[in-house]
Parts: structure tokens; C-alpha cells; sequence
């Protein structure tokens, strides 16, 4: 497993703690999501990796369509499972994965206040929108754009469409993780 995951093809005989490490691989480490995804990665096969994330994505999709409170606390679950950007490196290294580490680098540098503002933002949207963290695929956007977006979806105050741009968010980044992965396995 030198890329950090196994080949697709594999992933359905493979012991289910090498499933899941896949998982956590791709999105963070998540029990809500190694339960829904059991039955779908003992029982599918997939051609690729993106595949395998739609499925995720697919998944998510159906909880949130549900209504049932089971669900939703499954799913605020997965989606609370994404750390909090720009949060201070001190705490990151607790519970954030080494790709989320790199993948929000530049969010964690620069002056204090701005530091601060993410912080607060974070905090009000996390009041605004209880269970759920910002998702974005930052992409290395700098951290005005991400504090910009943050201000615009707190504003909105749309619950539904938070839920539905953050797994959708968690499935870019994946996507990204993915591709990110097999090309340092090719070099």
C-alpha cells in the first residue's frame, strides 16, 4: 500500500480495518461512516476510487433525505468528522489527518487577527448550523476566499443546501486525495 491505499480491486477482500483505513484515507477517520459503508464495500465492487467516493457521496445523500433522526445524527456524524479550518497546529495534530494537515497549510499561517476572524466564523457557523463543521475544498485558495464563502453559506442560513455543498465538499476533497495518491504511487 505504498500510494496509502490499496488497489480498488482489492478493497472488497480485504479485512474491514483496511476498508475503513481507505475510507479515513480519503475522508477523516469516522465510525458513522465505516457503518454505512459495511454493506457497500463487503458487497460492491468499484472500477476506481471516484467511484467508490460517489458511492460514499450517494449514501450521505440518501441520509439526508431522510427525515429520520437516526439518520441525521449518522450523518452530522460523518460530516462533523471534518476538522475545523484553520484551526491552531497545536490542536490539529490531535485529530486531524496528515492530508487535511497539508491540504489546509496555508489557511494556518498569517497574522493573528486573521487567524482570530476563522476562529469566530467557525464558531458562529457551527451555532448556526448545529452538528455540521465548514467544508470546503480549499484547493489553495487563499484565506480570505475560504473566510469570504464561510460568510456567504452563515448568511444564507440554508440548512439543506449546507448539508448537500458539504458532502459535497468531503467528495471533492476525496476525489483530490485520490488522485494526489496514485500519482505519488506512479513516481
Amino acid at each position: 500500500m505504498s500510494s496509502g491505499l490499496p488497489p480498488i480491486s482489492s478493497l472488497p477482500s480485504l479485512p474491514q480495518e483496511q476498508q475503513f483505513q481507505a475510507l479515513d484515507t480519503l475522508f477523516e477517520p469516522s465510525p458513522e461512516l465505516h457503518e454505512l459503508m459495511i454493506p457497500v464495500l463487503a458487497n460492491q465492487t468499484f472500477s476506481s476510487y471516484n467511484g467508490l467516493i460517489d458511492a460514499v457521496g450517494g449514501r450521505m445523500a440518501a441520509l439526508s433525505a431522510a427525515n429520520s433522526p437516526i439518520d441525521h445524527k449518522i450523518l452530522t456524524g460523518i460530516l462533523g468528522s471534518h476538522p475545523r479550518l484553520g484551526r491552531p497546529k497545536v490542536a490539529t495534530t490531535e485529530h486531524m489527518s496528515e492530508l487535511s494537515k497539508k491540504e489546509q497549510a496555508n489557511l494556518n499561517t498569517g497574522a493573528e487577527e486573521q487567524a482570530e476572524k476563522l476562529r469566530l466564523l467557525n464558531a458562529e457557523y457551527e451555532e448556526k448550523f448545529p452538528g455540521l463543521r465548514f467544508v470546503t475544498f480549499v484547493n489553495g485558495r487563499s484565506r480570505d476566499v475560504i473566510m469570504a464563502e464561510m460568510r456567504r453559506r452563515i448568511d444564507r442560513g440554508d440548512a439543506e443546501r449546507e448539508i448537500q455543498e458539504t458532502i459535497q465538499a468531503m467528495c471533492d476533497i476525496a476525489k483530490d486525495r485520490s488522485r494526489k495518491l496514485e500519482q505519488s504511487a506512479r513516481i
